[in-house]
């Protein structure tokens, strides 16, 4: 069964909660959002609206851009050849801490690069 999105950016979410060391408390607290909404966008029981993903990330200090591509990559099947990928990579062989996204913005305006921290 695939794995649904508000199941990868919970699991994203608490991973970079855990892994700065905070607990659910601080961040819900700093989001201003209840600790047990928190509580359960994490677990993938509850959807995130854009603002509330935007105040989770401000408290986490976290880019969405860098979250979303965590999410994007977790829920890319292993074997899936990433496009514009480098000698045919797939999902399974790069990190998100090793891609990088090129935008192509609207004629006549610069790309922008989005790489994960």
């Amino acid at each position: 069964m695939a794995v649904l999105l508000r199941e990868a950016l919970g699991d994203s979410l608490r991973r970079v909660r855990t892994a700065q060391g905070r607990t659910l408390r601080e961040v819900s607290t700093d989001a201003r959002v209840s600790l047990g909404y928190l509580s359960e966008v994490e677990r993938g029981q509850k959807e995130a609206s854009s603002e509330l993903l935007a105040a989770i990330c401000d408290a986490l200090d976290v880019e969405i851009a860098e979250l979303l591509l965590d999410v994007g990559h977790a829920m890319l099947p292993a074997d899936h050849e990433l496009v514009g990928a480098a000698d045919s990579v797939t999902a399974g062989e790069v990190g998100v801490l090793d891609a990088k996204v090129v935008i192509h913005g609207p004629a006549g305006r610069a790309e922008t690069a989005l790489a994960a921290a």
